[in-house]
């Protein structure tokens, strides 16, 4: 059985109550007990993890990149600023995948730069609470 995390930045537990039009309704305790339940996920341990605070993030990071499968990574606003999270990424084993709910590049100029894209095994954004799930998939191939 694959062992894959998630991993959610800062914010990103009020997913649900925080800006719907852009983030949608459903929140995430509830979208990944859905995914879970999924048969093209029975052979697959999905664990969440999510933190408002960088350091906390990096620590997660370090203690399971070495012995997981993959890491579904959103990191938030992290992934414009924090290059600790991009040094963590580069340090550990595990693959990681860069999720965002939303298209980064169709945002603010300041969200078109991320730290996190050029360590990460690859990027999926802007299909919404979907590109966990294709994050997913991309470890299970």
């Amino acid at each position: 059985m694959k062992k894959i995390s998630i991993i959610n930045g800062p914010n990103l537990n009020l997913l649900g109550k925080r800006e719907p039009n852009l983030y949608g309704t459903e929140n995430f305790i509830d979208y990944l007990n859905k995914i879970k339940k999924k048969k093209i996920f029975s052979n697959i341990e999905i664990s969440y993890y999510q933190s408002n605070y960088e350091g906390k993030i990096i620590d997660f990071l370090h203690k399971i990149g070495f012995n997981y499968d993959g890491i579904i990574l959103n990191a938030g606003a992290y992934t414009h600023t924090s290059l600790g999270i991009a040094d963590a990424i580069k340090a550990i084993t595990s693959p990681v995948i860069e999720v965002h709910i939303s298209n980064i590049y169709a945002r603010e100029h300041f969200r078109k730069q991320s730290f996190l894209s050029s360590v990460c095994q690859g990027s999926i954004l802007g299909f919404g609470l979907k590109s966990y799930e294709l994050g997913i998939l991309s470890f299970s191939l």
